[in-house]
């Protein structure tokens, strides 16, 4: 093979590489608690937002949004054993609810998402 074939191989296989790479680089939420519209009992709710990479957990924010649009930032619990998760928890009262995550990816790729649901009274 000539030169420049070998050069014209090399450059499609560095730019699939490339492309993988960039494209694994985002967090991609994959479980949550509370589950996306799902419900939840009022009281003292702990809350899991799982990810598809590690996350930077200092430099990641959890927002709890009330139905009237007030805003609440969460504290992010240290996890070093689940480092592609972020925990927090609150104290729910009956309502409509949603989690906006920011998540920063150890790349420093920052994705973000909002997880509506719903907080129903004890029975």
């Amino acid at each position: 093979m000539s030169l420049r074939r070998h050069f014209g191989t090399f450059l499609v296989a560095a730019a699939c590489t490339l492309a993988s790479m960039s494209a694994s680089a985002h967090a991609i939420l994959t479980d949550s608690t509370p589950k996306l519209n799902g419900t939840l009992v009022a009281g003292h709710v702990d809350m899991m937002f799982k990810y598809n990479s590690k996350i930077d957990q200092h430099r990641s924010r959890i927002v709890l949004v009330k139905a009237d649009k007030s805003e609440t930032v969460l504290s992010i619990a240290a996890n070093g054993s689940k480092p592609n998760e972020l925990d927090t928890s609150a104290d729910l009262t009956p309502g409509n609810y949603t989690i906006r995550w920011q998540a920063l990816a150890l790349d420093g790729h920052i994705t973000r998402g909002d997880v509506p649901f719903t907080v129903v009274a004890k029975q």
